[in-house]
């Protein structure tokens, strides 16, 4: 199978969730335990949260008619209005006080959209599976 072509809108795309990837932590991190920094949380949530919204909405414009698909979108594209939805729910809780379910909801929010999503990513069908997985068969 050939590797897909890396597009500029690929590209973004997959920027985006790498940087959201590795942004996700640091933010979770930074409210956790005794010593806590509400302004790093702060800059690395806004930061998440921006890049989230760069790769869903990125991924809108990513179609795929080869998969399973209805008009080019793949199951994986329900993951784009899920986002939608609980980082609205998020700021919701946020807005209301709730603080426990902001904090459930975007924790629950990074694992489904930057860890099970990423490992999506992974299958061989894919673009990122078909470069990583081509290239480490080609050394065998």
């Amino acid at each position: 199978m050939p590797i897909a072509t890396l597009t500029p809108l690929i590209a973004v795309h997959m920027t985006a969730a790498l940087l959201a990837l590795a942004a996700g932590p640091v933010a979770l991190w930074a409210r956790k335990g005794r010593s806590q920094r509400p302004r790093l949380h702060r800059a690395f949530g806004y930061a998440w949260v921006t890049l989230m919204l760069v790769t869903a909405t990125s991924a809108l414009f990513i179609r795929d008619f080869q998969l399973p698909n209805l008009a080019g979108y793949t199951p994986i594209h329900l993951l784009i209005a899920a986002t939608a939805f609980y980082l609205f729910r998020a700021f919701q809780a946020l807005a209301r006080g709730d603080i426990a379910t902001h904090r459930l909801t975007m924790q629950r929010l990074y694992f489904s959209a930057c860890v099970v999503a990423g490992l999506f990513t992974l299958l061989p069908q894919r673009y990122l599976g078909q470069v990583i997985w081509g290239q480490w068969l080609g050394w065998l």
